[in-house]
């Protein structure tokens, strides 16, 4: 499935390029059109395969898209990245889990995924769910690196 929307691009370090989105910006996606239903930011990471969303409340802290390494346009304007279905998610106040596994199955089977991708895609996901729990070692930027970019747009 295809989304489009505006995002403002907030700054970069060495986690990645940081993108900011209102309350309110216009969602279009195969699925019908809507709204951002709360402020959040967005992570693009550099050479991985996910992206990783903070909400402000009362949206998920943490939602990390497994995806294929996120590419820019030439003039660095438009992001594009394969879905690969498998979400590692964090509630607000709750401890990260893996979403939609049962979409990763029938679609690594209905679209022919090669096994160097679900290799990948799985490994990525155990990585992710490991990097953003809430007790131990939380690995930066899932810690709270992303409360600075949040906040230029919360």
């Amino acid at each position: 499935m295809s989304a489009q929307w505006a995002a403002t691009r907030l700054g970069e370090d060495e986690h990645g390029v940081w993108l900011g989105t209102a309350q309110g910006v216009p969602v279009s996606s195969a699925t019908g059109d809507r709204t951002s239903r709360f402020a959040y930011v967005t992570l693009v990471s550099r050479d991985e395969w996910w992206t990783a969303t903070f909400c402000a409340d009362p949206g998920p802290e943490m939602y990390c898209d497994v995806c294929t390494v996120p590419e820019w346009s030439a003039d660095g304007t438009v992001l594009h990245t394969v879905d690969l279905d498998l979400d590692v998610v964090r509630p607000r106040g709750g401890e990260a889990r893996i979403q939609d596994e049962d979409e990763f199955d029938e679609h690594r089977v209905r679209y022919g995924y090669p096994d160097h991708v679900i290799d990948r895609a799985r490994q990525t996901c155990e990585w992710l769910m490991e990097a953003g729990r809430r007790h131990g070692d939380v690995l930066e930027p899932f810690a709270s690196v992303y409360r600075h970019w949040l906040g230029l747009i919360a």
